[in-house]
């Protein structure tokens, strides 16, 4: 018998429109006009001409039938034009594809062939790269290529030649393309919630990259949740150290324009810009990967401007963060929130909720604690780890693995045009996000490991993530990543990749090797230990994760372990 409600009171305009994170600008500009939305070097918008900016980019695009069912490419850094790129485009109707600025030429041509871009924007840095792409997707198309629409974003901060070689290549400049628009465009929110708002790919850890599709629904409830989450006060000033082509800067994006605060951009991480922005420029949050906060807490004096002039609050994601970076980011007056999810939920959508009895707890506890994945977000419906096996719920004792699987409102509609991978990520109604966890006592889940990550050594599952916190107490290393390289005698061993701190004598690298080996003895379990130490940079995506399948790769390479080492 179908359920029945107290009434039959129908939906109508007057109570119902779909949910959209694009009226959030509107208010913003209604409530605080002449309040500061944007900061980029010597440029400088209020939320009023934010609006109209974001409204005339909205009438360019559609006077170019440029709407509902096309796709819109932004190859750009944290600027202005990306930002405004997150309202303008979606209110001609149009889907945003914000693409990572650091794959190379062939990624990014597959990426515009794959969603069918009409229109590329590209900043004037980025433009040979832009050029390159396009070359190669003609070269792909087998005759079918059809030329987008190509606008190049000229930066006032920069070198003004590469944009007149855009021009001349007939590129249209940004804001001569922003001039063939309407600034009271009367724009439309979408009829329906479902419709797409935005188009990312997989970063690049895994293998091919697959594009993952995002609504309205989702960016709105995503927005308004990270500023529950976070307690995120109106007029907030957010430092933009995490890239806008990540998730769509983890949806802080629309959440900046709900809350009428100040984004402050930054074209290029360094902690010396960080601790600017954050004396000068009044910064009370950003957000980075654990990788940026190393950076922070590892940076030369003369980088710092200590003590801070505030309290400012920093969410990390994008990998567990090890403890000790998180107790070094506390102790130089830094709030940091320990925050999970993936592009496939909108970003981060669990967090660590700091428990007011853990204040009373010893500083390594406190760290440990928190650098779980914690519990999820308030617009997330559905968390659990459940078996790979038969996707039941695993005991809540902290040491049955499983898998991280989610459910809601702020998981993806899919990935496009890929039925197979859709059947795989959304198998037995839950997504599943392939990360390795247990459930703790309190309900907290923590991650141990990627399931490729796990190494597997004579039977036993090591977690590299917990060989790696333990490693990062080494005062040596400044970024470690441990992998599984091919043993004669257990089949698989650990491999540490290790990036040494500035001020480390790198002459003996041998003794170092062997240091951090007795290091890791008197630390782990005997079958834990690294039984070989690799110095070097670390690969890294352009979001700072590093990329652990290159590293397997080089391990592969090295040869097995012999059985002769102990």
């Amino acid at each position: 018998m179908a359920e029945r409600d107290i009434d039959d009171l129908p939906k109508n305009s007057a109570n119902y429109t779909a949910l959209t994170p694009l009226w959030f600008l509107d208010r913003a500009a209604t409530v605080y006009p002449n309040r500061k939305s944007l900061i980029h070097g010597s440029v400088e918008y209020t939320w009023h001409q934010t609006y109209r900016r974001c409204r005339q980019l909205a009438s360019a695009l559609t006077k170019r039938s440029v709407t509902f069912g096309s796709t819109v490419a932004v190859i750009a850094p944290n600027i202005s034009a990306l930002y405004e790129a997150h309202f303008g485009i979606p209110m001609a109707g149009a889907v945003l594809n914000a693409v990572n600025v650091r794959l190379n030429a062939q990624t990014i041509a597959f990426l515009l062939g794959h969603s069918s871009a009409v229109v590329v924007m590209v900043d004037q840095e980025y433009f040979p790269l832009a050029e390159e792409a396009l070359k190669v997707w003609e070269n792909n198309s087998k005759g079918k290529f059809k030329a987008p629409i190509l606008i190049v974003i000229a930066d006032k901060n920069c070198d003004p030649a590469p944009v007149q070689y855009a021009l001349e290549k007939g590129a249209i400049e940004y804001e001569k393309f922003l001039e063939t628009g309407d600034p009271d465009f009367p724009w439309k929110p979408p009829e329906d919630e479902w419709q797409t708002i935005a188009l990312g790919y997989t970063s690049g850890t895994t293998a091919s990259p697959k594009g993952v599709v995002l609504h309205h629904r989702g960016a709105y409830l995503m927005a308004l949740s990270n500023a529950v989450i976070w307690s995120m006060q109106e007029g907030a000033v957010y430092l933009w150290t995490l890239p806008l082509f990540h998730c769509n800067g983890w949806c802080f994006a629309w959440t900046l324009a709900a809350i009428c605060g100040t984004n402050i951009c930054l074209r290029q991480v360094t902690a010396k810009a960080v601790y600017s922005a954050i004396a000068h420029l009044g910064v009370t949050h950003f957000s980075a990967a654990p990788v940026v906060l190393n950076t922070i807490v590892n940076a030369p004096k003369e980088e710092t401007i200590l003590p801070l002039p505030r309290l400012v609050h920093v969410s990390t994601a994008g990998a567990s963060p090890p403890p000790p970076v998180l107790a070094a980011m506390s102790q130089r007056g830094f709030r940091v929130l320990h925050t999970y999810g993936l592009s496939e939920t909108y970003g981060p959508s669990t967090l660590c909720t700091w428990k007011p009895e853990w204040d009373l707890l010893p500083p390594d506890v406190q760290a440990r604690l928190h650098a779980r994945q914690g519990v999820r977000y308030v617009g997330l419906e559905g968390l659990d780890v459940v078996s790979t096996k038969d996707m039941k719920p695993v005991p809540e004792d902290g040491k049955t693995i499983g898998e991280i699987v989610f459910r809601g409102n702020v998981v993806m509609k899919g990935y496009l045009k890929n039925p197979k991978a859709n059947e795989d990520a959304f198998a037995g109604g839950w997504y599943h996000s392939g990360d390795l966890a247990v459930k703790h006592p309190d309900g907290y889940i923590e991650i141990k490991d990627r399931s490729k990550d796990i190494i597997i050594s004579g039977g036993e599952n090591i977690s590299s993530v917990e060989v790696e916190n333990i490693l990062y107490l080494h005062p040596a290393i400044l970024e470690v990543s441990v992998v599984a390289r091919p043993d004669e005698q257990w089949g698989e061993s650990p491999c540490a990749f290790v990036t040494l701190k500035a001020d480390v004598k790198k002459t003996d690298q041998q003794q170092l090797a062997e240091d951090i080996m007795n290091f890791s003895r008197s630390k782990m379990p005997k079958y834990w230990v690294p039984k070989s130490v690799v110095f070097g940079p670390l690969p890294k995506t352009a979001t700072g994760k590093i990329q652990k399948h290159l590293l397997r790769t080089k391990a592969k390479e090295m040869g097995p372990v012999k059985k002769s080492r102990l």
